[in-house]
């Protein structure tokens, strides 16, 4: 089995999670990406979010919230992604930048329009009365 190893940033406002979409796809990711070599999960974590969202996390906020696994999306079967997530404040203001076409707040309804490893996700998000 293949293992992608991502991390995510999860941001919540009024029960809605912020989501993004790239550039050539339908569906939504949660905003993180994939380690650099010898970056530590903060360090990777800032620069994909500050890459992607315009925004700086602020270190000292930052607090781990989980670990999911599950087919990795547009990969062969047997792929996984492993999604470690974080949560924290940020300054600035968030503006789709690089690859990312939009920026969403989607809520558990929207479920659908995301994938496999946020489906798991959405579902903890919301056994945790923090999604609505």
């Amino acid at each position: 089995m293949k293992l992608i190893d991502k991390l995510a940033w999860i941001e919540i406002r009024d029960g809605k999670i912020l989501s993004t979409r790239s550039k050539g796809r339908t569906k939504y990711y949660l905003p993180g990406g994939k380690r650099e070599a010898g970056e530590t999960d903060f360090q990777a974590l800032h620069r994909e979010i500050q890459e992607e969202l315009s925004i700086n996390l602020v270190e000292d906020s930052i607090t781990f919230t989980g670990t999911w696994q599950a087919q990795a999306d547009s990969h062969a079967e047997g792929v996984q992604v492993k999604m470690t997530c974080y949560a924290g404040a940020y300054t600035g203001t968030i503006l789709p930048a690089s690859e990312i076409a939009e920026v969403v707040w989607l809520s558990y309804k929207d479920k659908h329009l995301t994938s496999a490893v946020d489906h798991l996700i959405f579902d903890w998000l919301h056994e945790q009365k923090l999604l609505h």
